[in-house]
């Protein structure tokens, strides 16, 4: 007996256009919850997003960046999208995250004096009982020598070390990134630092600055107007140590394994050589050019120990010091607080 065959269902042409016409629109609506996703994410996460493009180098990366973000901070701010971002970043203690903060609090600077310098004061006497409270801060340059010292300070029966604060890829042009002028003048008050050892310029040398003053503007790096600019800082970072109590160190950037970014740190050392010279007493700058300059006068790796040894003061990377280049900036930070500071006598009243 023959099999039974069924005829094959035919869909309609028109039906078959609406099964398909069914699949374009739900993909279409995927396609567009997706897109709407995608932008509310954006709008959500705006500020941070634009603090990120703020924080870049100088470049046609940075201004895409910020003028894709920009607009889209300003949308979020506007329709209240960052706000649940905000209240996030306040309930875990982090509400100024994604604020960029480049206002640079300094004091005015003082008025000029004529007449003859008064007579110094008596060295300030610090014992065990009373000891010499030292807080080092700055950039990646001055982690190692900070670390000498808090190590100095531990064998010292006069200092107390209040730690080492250094922050890679910062520094005084760029208060966005993070901004030293406000953390100093909280910290040293906070801490009651009789001395603040600063180590800044490394990543100084671009002629890049934000926070600058209204109707402020600033040519290339080492213009008249940058040495202006990084001279106020420089010098109201002083200032604002001096009126909390407390004496500067700066410890100049040393000469590099670089011939060009060597000169770009004399430009630098030189504003804040000068800004210490006013300020005598109150600051005190620590010239570490000579010191780890070879025989030649040029870059060394390697120094001459006392012994005739040869010793690793460098780091690998021809700008940061090795931990014995650390323990010699130690030493002669050391020797100025002994000639700032009485730091022996109590020796003699024993």
């Amino acid at each position: 007996m023959a099999a039974r065959t069924h005829p094959r269902t035919q869909t309609p042409p028109r039906a078959r256009r609406g099964e398909d016409g069914r699949l374009l629109s739900s993909a279409g609506r995927g396609i567009a919850v997706a897109v709407l996703a995608l932008a509310a994410g954006a709008l959500l996460t705006a500020p941070g997003m634009h603090k990120s493009a703020f924080n870049q180098q100088p470049g046609l990366r940075r201004d895409v960046a910020l003028a894709i973000t920009g607009p889209l901070a300003r949308v979020s701010h506007a329709l209240l999208l960052d706000r649940p971002r905000q209240l996030v970043r306040d309930a875990i203690g982090r509400g100024d995250g994604d604020r960029i903060d480049t206002e640079i609090a300094l004091p005015p600077a003082a008025p000029a004096t004529s007449g003859p310098a008064p007579a110094p004061p008596a060295l300030p006497v610090f014992t065990p009982k009373r000891k010499l409270r030292l807080w080092v801060a700055g950039d990646s340059l001055v982690i190692t020598p900070g670390y000498s010292l808090v190590r100095a300070a531990g064998a010292s029966p006069v200092i107390r070390s209040l730690g080492v604060d250094g922050r890679v890829g910062t520094g005084l042009e760029r208060p966005d990134v993070f901004n030293w002028f406000t953390e100093i003048r909280a910290q040293v008050k906070r801490l009651r630092a009789d001395v603040v050892v600063l180590g800044f310029g490394g990543n100084d040398d671009h002629g890049y600055m934000t926070g600058l003053p209204d109707g402020v503007s600033v040519d290339g790096f080492g213009t008249p107007s940058w040495r202006r600019e990084y001279a106020r800082r420089v010098g109201g970072l002083f200032d604002t140590i001096a009126r909390a109590g407390a004496v500067a160190v700066w410890i100049g950037l040393p000469i590099t394994r670089s011939r060009k970014q060597t000169q770009r740190f004399d430009v630098i050392n030189s504003v804040v050589a000068r800004e210490a010279r006013k300020r005598r007493g109150r600051a005190i700058y620590v010239d570490t050019y000579a010191m780890f300059a070879g025989a030649d006068g040029g870059y060394a790796e390697y120094l001459q120990g006392a012994n005739g040894t040869s010793i690793k003061v460098r780091a690998g990377d021809g700008v940061h010091l090795d931990s014995a280049g650390g323990d010699m900036v130690a030493r002669e930070v050391l020797k100025r607080l002994n000639e700032t500071f009485d730091l022996t006598s109590w020796r003699r009243k024993r």
